[in-house]
């Protein structure tokens, strides 16, 4: 059975809301605008560390989670326990408090607009399911969104097919072949180079990573590995001992080089990295950078300063990635005990007005010229509006092709 034939979430909002009505006193309901975060707040990652939030406390206030086919997310709980509701969205807000959304109550099109709606079900039930009817409406022919998750990993499969979709026994099977299987030509490396001035790129580590679109078309031809955001998770997760154990094993000195790894902060807490750290010789482990999700570190300081400890005592650096330009000048790197920033390059940044590009070039100034990364630098704008600000670290598609391109001549 094709996705497509399946009832869409907002279908099934809709008829759990309906046989709601006999027992609706005593109900609250909390509609969170994730669709109207910039892009950059919105990709898989965020909306799993906020689905996961309501998880936490949904047992104990008789919550229902429902995520959208726009990526919003409907909460419907025990109204009695507000409390515990506001505090989850309180703690999303800290999280994203670098959107306009957030700061200037305005969506990405620069209107008014709220980041969550509340509605007491008892009072409220028919304005309440008219806004579940008319979800339904709106998205009977959204298409369907890239997962943005595959990007950890600089690459994702397409949609748009009637694979089979991932299931935990599939998932199962999978780890199991992935145990089994040589990984190392699906493994793929991206430079992160200086780039001063007119002067050609200079690579100074290289990001490893295995790419996911090689590895669904070699392993997995029949299943859609992006079906279930959970699942998709966990693969991560086996991908990420998968690299460990690549790393630990190889001789290759363009993988033992200086390097840096996308891990989630559970698997520095792992066995697994406890297994790799055992067989990396002391030396080497200056030349690895550890890159860590800037929404996995917030969703969890305490497991972040624990695992951040433990890894720069032993001699790893660390570097926050997922950085945007309207949070960069709020973190504080030498503060948060990181050796890097990595920020995403946005064509917005270009327009953006003095006082914020001032206030963009204080903070690269404050981390420090070579600890700011810039990447997905896809032409040569990304690299003219870093040197505006004093960023000499690069990395992206645009910066591959230089390197490209002074190899030929």
């Amino acid at each position: 059975m094709s996705d497509s034939s399946l009832p869409s979430p907002e279908a099934f909002l809709v008829d759990y809301v309906r046989r709601l009505e006999r027992r609706k006193e005593g109900v609250g309901a909390i509609h969170v605008h994730f669709s109207k975060l910039q892009a950059f707040n919105r990709r898989d990652h965020h909306i799993r560390t906020a689905i996961v939030a309501f998880e936490e406390i949904a047992p104990e206030v008789t919550g229902r989670i429902f995520t959208l086919s726009n990526q919003d997310l409907i909460f419907i709980f025990d109204a009695a326990e507000i409390d515990e509701v506001n505090a989850v969205i309180f703690r999303l807000k800290f999280l994203f408090n670098d959107d306009p959304l957030i700061s200037d109550g305005k969506d990405e099109s620069g209107a008014p607009a709220s980041f969550t709606d509340f509605y007491d079900v008892g009072q409220q039930y028919k304005d309440f399911l008219h806004l579940t009817q008319m979800l339904v409406r709106a998205n009977a022919n959204r298409p369907r969104v890239v997962s943005k998750a595959a990007e950890r990993h600089n690459d994702h499969p397409d949609y748009g097919d009637d694979r089979a979709p991932l299931t935990p026994k599939i998932l199962g099977r999978i780890d199991e072949s992935l145990r089994r299987a040589d990984l190392s030509n699906l493994m793929r490396r991206q430079a992160i180079c200086a780039v001063v001035g007119d002067a050609n790129p200079t690579p100074v580590f290289h990001e490893l990573f295995i790419s996911i679109k090689d590895l669904q078309e070699t392993l997995l031809p029949d299943v859609n590995v992006l079906s279930n955001r959970w699942l998709f998770q966990h693969l991560t997760e086996i991908l990420d001992r998968r690299m460990l154990s690549l790393l630990t094993r190889s001789n290759d000195a363009s993988v033992t080089g200086s390097v840096s790894i996308n891990l989630n902060v559970s698997t520095l807490l792992s066995p697994d990295f406890l297994t790799f750290d055992s067989n990396v010789k002391a030396g080497q482990r200056g030349t690895i950078v550890l890159e860590l999700q800037k929404i996995d570190i917030f969703a969890d300081l305490g497991a972040f300063f624990f695992a951040r400890d433990f890894c720069r005592d032993r001699g790893y650096r660390i570097c926050i990635d997922g950085i945007s330009h309207l949070s960069l000048p709020y973190i504080n790197r030498n503060k948060l005990g990181v050796d890097m920033i990595k920020m995403i390059w946005d064509p917005d940044m270009e327009s953006m007005d003095d006082a914020h590009r001032e206030a963009m070039r204080a903070a690269v100034a404050e981390s420090g010229d070579t600890r700011v990364i810039l990447c997905r630098c896809d032409d040569e704008r990304a690299i003219k509006f870093g040197h505006s600000i004093n960023i000499t670290m690069f990395q992206g598609r645009h910066v591959e092709q230089l390197m490209s391109e002074r190899t030929k001549k």
